[in-house]
């Protein structure tokens, strides 16, 4: 991958501008106008929001991806000079790929952030992933689109960063020529991290989007308290530093301050420390190789006094064992999983599925779903769809059984 900087203003594309990466990033690339410049600005069908946000940064292109064609729309965007308006989904993949764009910021959850990063990938650009679900549910292709358009790829994820960071800038994203043992990713636990299991039963979706130290949107909230959100990373990570399932673990660490470790042969081990705030990662790769201003206050480690580490309970965190379980299968199931994932998650944030339910539908929808080749974008796609279906009908299940 190359990792050659612009030496003019970089033009940054960005996907999901409405979210909380979104604002983070708008944050970081405000205190460096001479840097950069937004080109795109991108949201499903937050108008309002978005508009708000193209008058202030003045792109050239937004975006909204869930809504069609709308001339009352394009002209409220005009009137505002906030940028040429375009609809629908395949205008992500559009401003993803375009000649004048240098930097893509994917922040779009979940699967439908895909399109468009296979997008940014295929056209070479630098890449700053946030989407998870990309290399979640397309691992092998989309990293190679990155390695066959010589695309630059940088994760946002804090663990992941973090990994990067500890690990040589010679040697890249390949911890096998880096002699690395294992790589551990950190955990808080949740809000739900010492709670009584049997009070899992009756949580909400407002107590489980309660996150102790992150702020972060709903879907990913609950990802946390499953410890599904880490699942997704272990899968992430495989394909961001190739490595296999056994070279890749978790420790829940409450306080959110190491947030990944590198373990070397020789036995030392390097980490990566900061507050919780998602603008360091987001300021590494805008710099990167560069350090730059981010706006986070500085680490006090006196004030925290001291950081706790253990082992995950899979009996409390049994999302995280089917993602282990997904990411040995191989093939399509990890895209099983994710999909299963989104419509439990989806159901249990409508108030028609049980917290520990959610868990339930993605196991029962494994069963099911088939998980064959993932080596096209088609197969995934299709195992895709049969995970959905799969997870709907195991979902109102649970709905009808409850009611």
């Amino acid at each position: 991958m190359s990792l050659t900087v612009p030496a003019r203003t970089r033009r940054l594309t960005l996907l999901g501008a409405t979210g909380s990466i979104g604002a983070s990033t708008l944050d970081v690339v405000s205190r460096h106008p001479d840097r950069y410049r937004v080109f795109a600005m991108c949201a499903h069908t937050s108008a309002g929001a978005l508009l708000e946000l193209c008058r202030r940064h003045r792109p050239r292109y937004a975006v909204l991806s869930g809504v069609s064609e709308d001339r009352s729309l394009r002209k409220d965007f005009a009137d505002a000079s906030a940028g040429e308006l375009l609809f629908g989904a395949k205008a992500l993949g559009e401003v993803a790929a375009h000649p004048d764009c240098d930097v893509v910021m994917a922040a779009i959850v979940g699967a439908a952030g895909l399109g468009s990063a296979l997008a940014a990938a295929r056209a070479g650009k630098r890449i700053l992933l946030a989407n998870k679900e990309a290399l979640v549910m397309a691992g092998e292709p989309f990293m190679q689109a990155v390695r066959a358009s010589g695309a630059t790829l940088l994760p946002i994820d804090s663990e992941h960063n973090a990994v990067f960071q500890c690990l040589p800038q010679a040697a890249g994203a390949d911890p096998a020529r880096a002699s690395v043992r294992r790589v551990v990713l950190t955990a808080s636990g949740g809000p739900f991290r010492a709670a009584p299991l049997a009070r899992l039963e009756s949580v909400t979706p407002d107590e489980a989007c309660a996150h102790p130290n992150w702020v972060m949107g709903r879907k990913i909230s609950v990802d946390s308290a499953t410890m599904m959100n880490k699942g997704l990373e272990v899968i992430e990570a495989r394909w961001l530093f190739d490595l296999d399932a056994e070279r890749i673990e978790v420790l829940v660490h409450p306080q959110s301050i190491v947030h990944s470790l590198v373990e070397y042969v020789d036995g030392s081990v390097l980490a990566q420390l900061s507050n919780p705030d998602m603008r360091v990662p987001i300021a590494h790769a805008l710099g990167f190789p560069e350090r730059i201003e981010s706006g986070v206050r500085s680490l006090d480690l006196g004030a925290i006094g001291q950081l706790a580490f253990e082992r995950p309970d899979l009996q409390r965190f049994p999302c995280l064992q089917l993602a282990y379980e997904a990411l040995r299968k191989g093939g399509a199931a990890p895209a099983v999983l994710n999909a299963a994932n989104e419509i439990a998650v989806r159901a249990f944030l409508a108030g028609s599925l049980r917290f520990t339910e959610i868990a339930r539908v993605i196991a029962g929808s494994m069963e099911i779903a088939a998980s064959g080749s993932s080596g096209s974008l088609e197969a995934i796609l299709e195992a895709d769809a049969g995970a959905r279906r799969a997870a709907s009908t195991l979902a109102e299940r649970f709905r009808s059984q409850a009611a």
